[in-house]
């Protein structure tokens, strides 16, 4: 026990140092360019789930409030064309990527980093004139210390209640904002360190379908962007903060820290490349069950009024909040796994519009709906939080029987969607909210993100 102890000792000894370090030390230049590239594909999704989230209720409500309240006009909101204050921005566009449960994550981690740090470097960067190298490599940093902070915990954290978007998702925005506005490694650990008191958000939501999820990205987003800036200005954070007796770690995941995942490969790994894209506006931990249940569908011809019970096997994780069967609003629906797999079979594609009222209302559904049944499934588990694995054993009025396991859900690296996929959900999503002139002008910045003078610009596009 004594050896494991000090292999602990070794492993975390100046964890928070490392990390500043490597935020402050990294420059554009020594980003690879498959590297930028992931950059422009995790920009892609992000103005996509921003500009199809501004339309929602908790998105109108909150820009309402700092329309009211917020006369500074210096940062964008995406969809909408007002201008808040750097830190309203940044909340109101963190909670927009988030609020159709359609933004990029990490298996790892199980975290949603666009909608913290996407909106916490864009903000700050209009306001401080940043370059659009200055940009790309904050957002790249920003990734890296999200997701490997969140990686680092997953699953402790998880399975004693907090969110981890949020938590770790306002180290990787203060770290970002940190870069954008070069500060040295002391000012960045301060930063880090003050990253640590901000850091809150837990998963009661998924008891009623609270709409507080839609904001904690938004909100980690804001309290990072703050933590660089205060940083910057001399306020001090604890330096041991994720290491530390009272640190982030023991007070979050109870000690329990993958110390080696945190720091392994640190300025030759960018955890950006390793992100998932959606293509369910659902959550992510049944995505493999609904790939199984559309390859099913497809390959057996298979009816949902045919169908007697769906098994939806899952890891832990996966079943834990999200076995229920009742939908009464749009977050009951989207955490949902026997929502999801039954509109994967009633309609064979699952899309946004399908968890509207009047989808989900529908006989059909409803009935399918309770039919379904999210289990734990041994295999599942075993290989999770590595993959994200689901097994699907429907089961047929006649007696017949199909199974399939999927390892990955589309859109994880080792199963994902192309440029031009990305593309295709850009435009579907967007084409309804800014027209398709705006969205193929976007497409262009986009890609070529790396030659704009005026990033600004792209924002307002």
């Amino acid at each position: 026990m004594d050896t494991v102890n000090r292999n602990v000792e070794k492993l975390s000894a100046g964890a928070s140092r490392r990390l500043a370090a490597h935020v402050a030390a990294t420059r554009y230049d020594s980003l690879s360019p498959e590297v930028i590239h992931a950059f422009k594909r995790a920009l892609l999704d992000f103005l996509t789930c921003s500009t199809a989230g501004s339309a929602m209720p908790v998105s109108r409500a909150l820009l309402s409030y700092y329309e009211e309240n917020d006369a500074t006009r210096v940062a964008t909101v995406i969809g909408s064309g007002v201008r808040l204050a750097a830190p309203n921005a940044a909340l109101v566009n963190g909670a927009n990527t988030h609020g159709l449960d359609f933004d990029d994550g990490h298996t790892n981690g199980s975290a949603h980093p666009a909608g913290a740090i996407f909106p916490a470097v864009l903000a700050a960067a209009e306001q401080h004139q940043a370059s659009a190298s200055e940009i790309a490599l904050a957002v790249v940093l920003g990734y890296d210390v999200m997701l490997r902070i969140a990686a680092a915990m997953h699953p402790t954290s998880a399975r004693r209640g907090f969110h981890n978007t949020a938590i770790a998702g306002v180290f990787g925005a203060a770290a970002g904002v940190a870069s954008l506005l070069k500060l040295d490694a002391e000012q960045t650990r301060h930063a880090i360190g003050l990253a640590g008191s901000f850091a809150g958000g837990i998963r009661e939501y998924l008891e009623e379908g609270a709409e507080v999820k839609r904001i904690h990205p938004g909100k980690a987003a804001r309290d990072g962007l703050l933590c660089a800036e205060f940083a910057r200005r001399g306020i001090t954070g604890p330096s041991k903060i994720l290491e530390g007796r009272d640190g982030f770690f023991r007070t979050h995941a109870d000690g329990k820290v993958n110390w080696e995942r945190l720091l392994e490969g640190l300025g030759r790994r960018f955890e950006i490349s390793h992100v998932y894209f959606k293509p369910y506006p659902c959550c992510r931990h049944y995505h493999s069950v609904i790939d199984g249940i559309r390859e099913l569908r497809r390959k057996h011809g298979i009816r949902a009024e045919d169908v007697e019970h769906v098994e939806a096997g899952l890891y832990a994780v996966g079943v834990h909040g999200h076995d229920h069967k009742h939908c009464d609003n749009l977050l009951d629906a989207q955490m949902s796994a026997p929502c999801a797999a039954a509109l994967a079979l009633v309609d064979g594609e699952v899309a946004a519009s399908h968890f509207l009222p009047e989808s989900l209302d529908r006989p059909a559904v409803r009935a399918m709906i309770q039919r379904v049944d999210a289990r734990l499934d041994e295999e599942c588990e075993r290989i999770y939080p590595g993959r994200r694995s689901g097994a699907v054993h429907i089961v047929m009025r006649d007696g017949r029987k199909f199974d399939l396991r999927v390892l990955d859900p589309r859109g994880e690296a080792s199963n994902p969607m192309s440029d031009a996929d990305l593309e295709g959900k850009f435009i579907v999503n967007c084409e309804p909210i800014i027209g398709r002139t705006r969205c193929d002008r976007l497409l262009g910045k986009v890609w070529q993100f790396d030659a704009l003078a005026d990033v600004s610009e792209m924002l307002r596009c």
